[in-house]
């Protein structure tokens, strides 16, 4: 392992742009990316030390994942807390997670929340789920359902999977929003797209029951939605899979498989035309 320097967090020294400290944090991931820590180290040090406070963010994850180092969930919070304290987003977001759950530092909800939904309000998608979260289940902050389907709102719209299956969610069963089936399948259908497991099973929930799709029932669609879910271990998937595999008929299951092949076919195609493959 590469015991790397760690900057003196108390001496903030701006002596270059926010360019050029925002063009060392692309230089440290693309050395992250090649495997080079040290080099990836030395650039998240000098854009902090340059004035972007998303340089210890990220020189925060690699104590705390332990890249090219012994983890150190200590060091990681710290560095969390400098950004944390220079406004990143990231940082508060990542500190408030570590609040919430006691690690690294003390369990605490209020402040986990405050810095989680601080973040939020920059605009910081994954802070936006995360507080969310918060406000639904009523950690840190007051319970309020409809406040927390407002910042998962945000969050889908920047493209956040998980706040778009809430949402969807929401939707489906009603709760904290007038219950709009129409509308959650419109939306598990824009996860299901990405491949994400849950919304290829709520896909297949829609087909079976007909509540959503706006043609209806559907079961060689509910197959192969499920079918799908299952090969990228959903839980539930493989009984909602066998179960609608029983009530069809020899061609039905054929043409299910079929059509779960094509969609496999499809999306592995895509993801090799944008890596360049």
């Amino acid at each position: 392992m590469i015991s790397f320097r760690v900057m003196a967090l108390g001496v903030l020294c701006t002596t270059l742009g926010l360019g050029a400290a925002r063009a060392d944090i692309a230089a440290g991931i693309a050395a992250l990316e090649q495997g080079d820590a040290e080099a990836a180290a030395q650039q998240f040090q000098t854009s902090f030390e340059n004035g972007e406070a998303d340089g210890a963010f990220y020189l925060g994850r690699m104590f705390e994942l332990g890249l090219g180092t012994q983890p150190d969930i200590t060091q990681a919070a710290e560095l969390y807390k400098a950004a944390a304290a220079r406004e990143s987003a990231l940082a508060m977001n990542r500190l408030g997670l570590m609040y919430l759950d006691g690690q690294g530092v003390i369990r605490d909800f209020t402040v986990g929340a405050e810095l989680i939904c601080k973040a939020a309000e920059k605009g910081e998608a994954n802070a936006q789920f995360n507080c969310g979260a918060a406000h639904d289940e009523g950690r840190g902050v007051a319970q309020d359902t409809a406040l927390a389907i407002s910042y998962w709102e945000k969050a889908s719209e920047q493209g956040h999977i998980a706040a778009t299956n809430f949402l969807g969610l929401s939707y489906k069963t009603g709760d904290g929003v007038a219950a709009d089936p129409a509308r959650a399948y419109a939306l598990f259908s824009r996860t299901a797209e990405q491949g994400n497991p849950m919304g290829l099973y709520e896909l297949a929930l829609a087909y079976d029951s007909g509540q959503g799709p706006a043609d209806g029932v559907d079961p060689v669609k509910a197959y192969t939605y499920a079918n799908i879910a299952a090969a990228r271990a959903h839980p539930e998937a493989p009984a909602l899979r066998d179960r609608i595999e029983a009530g069809l008929t020899t061609e039905q299951v054929t043409e299910g498989q079929a059509a779960a092949r094509e969609w496999i076919a499809a999306t592995e195609a895509l993801i090799s035309g944008a890596s360049g493959n």
